[in-house]
C-alpha cells in the first residue's frame, strides 16, 4: 500500500470511530432508563462529536463544545439530577411499551435505510480551501462579526440549562418523601 492510501485507511477509521462514538452516546441518552447513565451518554456524544469538529480542521468549536456542552450543559444537569434527589420506580413494562419499541425501530430503521441511499446518490463537491490564516486576530474578528448571534445564542442555552436545573432541583425538594 502506498502511504497516501494509508492516511486514507487511517482517516476514514478515525471519522467511523468517532461517528461511532457520537452514536452510541445518542443510543445511550435515549435508551437508559436511569437519568445519570443518559446524562453520561450525552456527554460521551459530545465529546465524540467534539472529536468530529477536530477531524473536519476546526479545533475552536471542538473545544467550545467540550466547554460548553460537556463542561457546563452536562455537568449542570448532573448537579440537577443529584439535587432533585428522584426515586426510581421499577415498573414491568407492558405491553404497549414493547410495541412502541418495535415501531420506533422499525421508523428509524426506514429513516437510516432512507438516508443511506439518499448519501449514496448524491455528488459531492470538494472541499473549501481555507479563507484566513487561524490566528486570534481572524477568530475575534470572526466570533464578533459573521457568528455574533451563534456566540449570543450559546449563551442563552447555557442560561436555559442553569434555569432548567435550578427548577428541577427545587421541584425535587419540594415534593413529600414517603
Amino acid at each position: 500500500m502506498t502511504p497516501q492510501e494509508i492516511n486514507a485507511l487511517l482517516s476514514a477509521a478515525c471519522f467511523a470511530g468517532l461517528a461511532g462514538l457520537t452514536l452510541l452516546g445518542a443510543l445511550l441518552a435515549a435508551l437508559c432508563r436511569r437519568l445519570i447513565y443518559s446524562v453520561s451518554g450525552l456527554a460521551l456524544s459530545f465529546i465524540g462529536l467534539a472529536g468530529l469538529y477536530l477531524y473536519l480542521n476546526a479545533p475552536f468549536l471542538a473545544l467550545m463544545q467540550i466547554l460548553v456542552y460537556v463542561g457546563a450543559v452536562c455537568i449542570v444537569i448532573l448537579f440537577a439530577i443529584m439535587l432533585a434527589d428522584t426515586q426510581d420506580e421499577q415498573s414491568g413494562r407492558d405491553r404497549r411499551a414493547t410495541l412502541t419499541a418495535i415501531a420506533s425501530f422499525l421508523a428509524a430503521s426506514m429513516l437510516a435505510v432512507a438516508l443511506f441511499l439518499m448519501i449514496r446518490g448524491t455528488t459531492w463537491m470538494a472541499p473549501a480551501a481555507p479563507q484566513n490564516t487561524g490566528s486570534l486576530q481572524d477568530l475575534g474578528h470572526a466570533l464578533l462579526g459573521r457568528f455574533g448571534f451563534a456566540f449570543e445564542l450559546i449563551s442563552v442555552v447555557l442560561l436555559l440549562a442553569i434555569l432548567g436545573a435550578l427548577v428541577v432541583a427545587r421541584n425535587g425538594r419540594d415534593t413529600p418523601r414517603d
